[in-house]
């Protein structure tokens, strides 16, 4: 039997063994740094709401890692997934902390969605950090109870949970380019 040669449709959605297993790396290394994190925001929520928020950057912390390291297509939504699922026997949450985590992903992939993934620019981290960070207290406006605070107080929450947010990305982009003047992801194929 004579060896064909792939078709060009096969290789594009071809995924080197070498992406999955950094991706499965950074995934692990999110879910180690998620599972305490978890805890401790849904201890300190119902006492202190705004220490509590101002942990939510850390969930988008493993997919920007590895959007900026990589910059494939999806690896910012694999890691969450993931780093979802290693968390999963440690959360009181169970697998709704895949979804959460799958969630938060979703955020830091969707402004390289608009542009199809063409374009890896810096802003574009910093532009989904800003979205949710601005979705997440409109969507959580209940259970944190919003509506009973003061207005300085609901637009501090707010600029707590945008700085985490923006914070956090900022942090995933200076642990990725040190990574990769490291050498990790630097040999990766394109």
């Amino acid at each position: 039997m004579q060896n064909r040669p792939r078709t060009t449709r096969a290789r594009r959605f071809r995924v080197p063994t070498a992406i999955l297993l950094t991706c499965a790396a950074l995934g692990v290394a999110g879910g180690a740094l998620l599972a305490p994190a978890n805890w401790i925001s849904t201890i300190l929520f119902p006492g202190l709401p705004f220490v509590s928020v101002g942990l939510a950057g850390l969930w988008l912390l493993p997919s920007v890692i590895a959007l900026r390291l990589l910059r494939r297509p999806l690896v910012g939504l694999l890691v969450g997934l993931l780093a979802g699922l290693v968390i999963v026997p440690f959360s009181g949450y169970g697998f709704s902390s895949v979804a959460t985590n799958l969630w938060w992903a979703a955020f830091t992939e969707l402004p390289f969605l608009f542009v199809l993934w063409r374009h890896w620019g810096t802003w574009l981290h910093y532009l989904g950090a800003a979205i949710v960070g601005i979705v997440y207290p409109v969507l959580a406006w209940a259970s944190f109870n919003l509506g009973s605070f003061e207005l300085p107080l609901q637009i501090t929450f707010f600029a707590v949970t945008l700085a985490s947010c923006l914070g956090a990305t900022a942090l995933g982009i200076l642990i990725a380019d040190r990574l990769r003047r490291a050498g990790v992801g630097a040999r990766l194929p394109r």
